[in-house]
């Protein structure tokens, strides 16, 4: 687990959002959830299993759920940030601190929780060629404009590699080094095999 300065640096960049963050900040930590930095922004996870993930933007912070799609919703907070891409994260947006309902807020993190012990997630489904983008990518996404814009900027077949690449490590620690390896490449531009395919 990364320091918690680490995480009081990010609420301090973000000024503009900080007592909110702050409030979601103390709402996660009440729980069991481990607090780390992943991808540049705070990320609360179980037994190494990402959970749920703090972060703020131009117009809005809140928090994101991994597998979010598995949670009722029963008073409509969450959303789909890319409708018909993004399959299992979904985030609860807020414009102020004002717009924080506490108990809600704590009530879905305690369902997240308990899907995670259920071992409720998204697996790839190989049979098919679609792309299926794993959560740590689509999170590493909403920490940075330009390699969710760079990744769109591939080909079809070129995204599918970086995906299944990502997908098919067994452990959250490896996904994490090879997401850290394949950043600098999808930016450039150049495919996960292009050393290979050029020889």
């Amino acid at each position: 687990m990364k320091k918690t300065n680490s995480v009081e640096e990010y609420i301090e960049k973000h000024s503009n959002f900080g007592d909110g963050l702050k409030v979601l900040r103390d709402i996660l930590l009440k729980t069991e959830l481990n607090e780390g930095i992943k991808w540049g922004a705070p990320v609360y996870d179980l037994n190494g299993k990402n959970v749920i993930g703090l972060g703020a933007f131009k117009h809005h912070f809140g928090v994101w759920f991994f597998n979010g799609v598995f949670l009722k919703d029963t008073q409509n907070l969450l959303v789909n940030a890319q409708e018909g891409k993004t399959k299992a994260l979904r985030q609860m947006r807020f414009e102020s601190i004002n717009d924080i309902d506490k108990n809600a807020v704590l009530t879905y993190v305690k369902e997240a929780i308990a899907n995670q012990k259920a071992g409720k997630e998204i697996k790839a489904d190989r049979s098919k060629k679609k792309t299926i983008i794993p959560a740590e990518v689509e999170a590493a996404f909403e920490s940075s404009a330009d390699l969710k814009s760079a990744f769109y900027a591939l080909t079809p077949g070129k995204q599918r590699e970086y995906c299944d690449h990502i997908a098919s490590a067994k452990q959250d620690a490896t996904k994490l080094r090879r997401l850290d390896k394949i950043k600098p490449m999808i930016i450039a531009g150049v495919g996960l095999h292009d050393k290979y395919k050029n020889c």
